[in-house]
């Protein structure tokens, strides 16, 4: 396809792993959660039971979209897996743009409860190939979840929802990782490429991941999905790239050491090490740190870019990722600063 007239991609951080990308007039939202549900509300561990059926903050879900400009900044919402704090606000973003949304099966059988079109939600299992406009290519990569079976299995073990969950009485689901919202066979990663007249740039997401079977093949119901690492491999090999200039994940010093030789990322962008339980207008609690993580990003030459509040905001092109000032959106938000 012609390549984009576009030299960069805008970056902002929602909180979590909900990340807003930017090319010219295309949006592209990741999972997307803005509903706060307590962390009360969970019985067990590893959250696998809920008190009670929740329904989505649909007016955060709409003041959010507001501060990033309205109904038509979200072409594409790319959902990870299918956990609460990753797609419990899924249906509320295609209700009120005009995204198509792209996930795991039960991720779609999420949106079917919540009285979606079938036809606004793709299920994706890895290995796609799907063009998003503008000459954005977007390659699905079948991932695991963080954790590990022999500790965790039920927030580990890829499981995907068996038909369309049924709302309560007050039209809202059961957000345990054992009832409505498992994790949806896994977890989907992305690789987006955006072409241009001097090269592409490149960005590869990943909201979750563990090291303990990362290259063990994911079978569902005797369905052979592939070792995350070699499926990986595989996206890379398919899109001609040797190395990516972003990387944006979830996962410690453990993860990285294994998918850092394969992906050879410029900068790496941390999510999901926040709360997200506490109200989003709180802001971030406490500064990011990890240093076993940032240690190895600076022996392997990665560019770490820290993150320090919600609605931080940065620029890809051709120089690297730097930081852009975004202090209205956080003003607006009521986040301090």
């Amino acid at each position: 396809m012609p390549a984009s007239p576009e030299s960069s991609v805008d970056i902002t951080w929602l909180s979590v792993t909900n990340v807003y990308l930017r090319v010219g007039p295309l949006g592209i939202l990741t999972d997307g959660y803005v509903t706060r549900i307590p962390q009360s509300a969970f019985v067990g561990e590893y959250l696998q039971h809920s008190r009670a059926a929740y329904r989505p903050d649909s007016a955060a879900v709409a003041r959010m979209l507001t501060l990033l400009g309205g109904p038509g900044v979200v072409q594409a919402l790319l959902n990870g897996h299918s956990h609460f704090d990753h797609a419990f606000d899924a249906a509320v973003w295609a209700k009120l743009t005009w995204a198509e949304v792209y996930g795991p099966r039960s991720t779609c059988l999420q949106l079917a409860a919540q009285d979606v079109p079938a036809s606004r939600c793709t299920t994706v299992e890895g290995g796609e190939t799907i063009p998003l406009g503008d000459g954005l290519t977007m390659r699905v990569v079948r991932w695991n979840h963080s954790g590990d079976h022999a500790v965790n299995p039920d927030l580990h073990d890829p499981r995907e929802l068996a038909a369309v969950p049924t709302r309560d009485s007050t039209g809202g689901l059961r957000p345990g990782v054992l009832e409505d919202f498992p994790n949806g066979g896994g977890s989907r990663a992305y690789l987006i490429t955006v072409p241009k007249r001097d090269g592409r740039l490149t960005i590869f997401f990943s909201n979750t991941g563990s090291p303990a079977d990362l290259d063990r093949p994911i079978i569902i119901r005797g369905t052979n999905f592939g070792a995350p690492i070699d499926n990986l491999r595989a996206a890379l090999r398919d899109a001609g790239l040797t190395s990516v200039d972003l990387w944006i994940a979830g996962g410690g010093a453990p993860l990285a050491r294994l998918v850092l030789p394969v992906l050879r990322p410029k900068a790496y962008l941390p999510v999901h090490w926040d709360d997200y339980f506490s109200p989003l207008e709180a802001g971030v609690a406490k500064p990011y740190a990890d240093p076993a993580l940032e240690s190895l990003l600076d022996s392997a030459g990665v560019k770490l870019v820290r993150p320090a509040q919600y609605l931080d905001r940065w620029r890809l092109d051709r120089g690297g990722v730097h930081a852009v000032a975004n202090d209205a959106q956080k003003r607006a938000l009521g986040l301090p600063h």
